[in-house]
């Protein structure tokens, strides 16, 4: 689901219920060994789940003094924020 190189985390996948605690605990690991940047460039499935999973990273980011970048967001992940009302809350740049 996540694999880490250096300061990057590539997201593997569905992003999904069936996921989201799985990613919620590799993605925090990953934050605390120095991920900052998500590609999100093999994932394959993204559902409410998902998104809420890319906020608690943002907040355990957050919470550690650091902050973390997604790379390569899935459009279906993009539009769902849009949806929500929580675009310009994304870490995007």
């Amino acid at each position: 689901m996540i694999k880490e190189a250096g300061d990057q985390a590539l997201v593997d996948g569905a992003m999904n219920l069936n996921t989201a605690a799985e990613l919620l605990s590799g993605g925090n690991a990953a934050i605390g060994r120095a991920a900052r940047v998500f590609d999100m460039s093999a994932v394959t499935e993204v559902d409410s789940s998902g998104l809420a999973v890319v906020f608690a990273w943002v907040r355990t980011a957050k919470r550690n003094g650091l902050s973390i970048r997604l790379a390569n967001p899935p459009q279906g992940l993009l539009s769902m924020a849009d949806v929500y009302g929580v675009s310009g809350m994304l870490p995007l740049n």
